[in-house]
């Protein structure tokens, strides 16, 4: 596997720890800007919403960049918010930072996303694409308990100043890894990479990928507050519970990734089961610590063992335009980012307490599950007359 594949994984461990590190983050914002945590968790929505708009904006305007061009532009422009970020007062200048850094990060994701599948031979691009991924979720096991040990003891902006530090050193190894010249191959009309990914059952797919994240992220945008102010757990163990989370994580991507190609629709119903029946449970015992540090582990794990599934499907269905189908993902992803802190800050706003974020990503997850068997319906529908013509190798599974 070439070292730049490795590097690019370590560029989106950067960038991720500042996507994820909020949750731990957030009492401590909200104290320092005056807000609540409620507004403090608009923070997340905003970063989503920068990524919902940087993925197809950034994956049209950069098509004719060299990708070390763009992916060190990219980099640049998100240290920059970062440092911007840690030193203002103003509650909305952060805000505004965060989308600006979230737009150009988004960019980062699909350009590096492409690069990844360029690199390496047709028949090694799932694993490509899982070290690239995986980026995140070492981001899930150390940065997010890092950034919050910053954060208690140094405060809050001093996560953001350890990011901005760590995106100006990945640069330098971006610039030495990832080739200088080319786009990737024959640079298509933009009319025709749209055309290629007007496939109904991709979009379905980012429909399903969009609820899921969403059921788990309502619950996990909250965690640090939760952990605190509900199940009354110390605030210094809170690093080490995110870091259970992390673990998790790990776990369920690495099992998942094993079972995506060969038992795909069996891992999604497993891992969209497994988030009502964690969401459910944590509802339930919000406020006994034991369960609680147990259920926070399963979060993630289920909440990680179907993106696997969920990104290389979505390479899978469309031939060529493998930047906008990256762009796709990102946007999907971070509809569900979105989606979960605003679903989430309304009930807390409501006064159903954070227990309730339980409820509303059990709900999410059956949506979820509804979604896959949807697209089950239509795929038996849509093959059931070229079985009956003993038509065989029919394209793979709708999701």
């Amino acid at each position: 596997m070439p070292l730049a594949v490795y590097v690019l994984g370590l560029a989106i461990f950067a960038q991720g720890t500042s996507e994820l590190m909020l949750a731990g983050l957030l009492p401590g914002m909200a104290n320092d800007l005056g807000v609540s945590v409620p507004d403090a968790g608009l923070l997340i929505s905003a970063f989503a919403i920068g990524m919902l708009l940087g993925a197809p904006v950034l994956a049209v305007l950069i098509r004719r960049w060299p990708h070390r061009r763009a992916l060190l532009a990219f980099l640049a422009v998100f240290a920059v918010t970062h440092a911007v970020g840690a030193v203002t007062p103003e509650y909305w200048v952060l805000f505004a930072t965060r989308v600006v850094g979230a737009f150009v990060y988004a960019g980062f994701w699909a350009v590096a996303a492409a690069t990844a599948v360029d690199l390496v031979p047709r028949d090694a691009r799932g694993k490509a694409m899982g070290i690239v991924a995986g980026g995140l979720t070492v981001a899930a096991i150390a940065g997010l308990p890092a950034g919050t040990v910053i954060g208690q003891h140094l405060g809050w902006r001093a996560a953001f100043w350890a990011v901005a530090a760590m995106s100006v050193a990945v640069m330098a190894a971006v610039a030495a890894t990832i080739p200088g010249g080319g786009t990737g191959g024959e640079v298509r009309r933009v009319r025709d990479e749209l055309r290629a990914v007007a496939v109904p059952r991709l979009w379905l797919l980012y429909g399903t990928t969009a609820l899921a994240t969403s059921g788990c992220l309502v619950t996990f945008s909250y965690l640090g507050a939760l952990l605190t102010e509900t199940t009354r757990i110390a605030e210094a163990w809170v690093p080490g519970v995110l870091a259970l989370y992390g673990v998790g994580a790990l776990i369920g991507i690495t099992i998942g990734g094993r079972t995506a190609d060969a038992r795909g629709i069996a891992t999604l119903y497993a891992g969209f089961g497994g988030l009502v029946a964690v969401s459910v449970a944590l509802a339930l015992t919000a406020r006994s610590p034991v369960p609680v540090v147990v259920l926070v582990f399963l979060l993630g794990f289920a909440g990680f063992a179907t993106n696997p599934t969920l990104n290389t499907r979505a390479f899978g269905m469309v031939d060529g335009a493998a930047t906008l189908v990256a762009a796709g993902n990102v946007v999907a992803f971070n509809v569900g980012i979105t989606m979960g802190p605003w679903l989430g800050g309304m009930a807390i706003d409501a006064g159903a307490g954070y227990a309730s974020l339980g409820w509303i990503g059990s709900g999410l997850g059956m949506l979820a599950l509804g979604a896959v068997a949807l697209g089950q319906m239509r795929r038996r529908t849509a093959t059931a007359p070229l079985r009956s013509r003993s038509a065989a190798g029919v394209g793979g599974e709708a999701p």
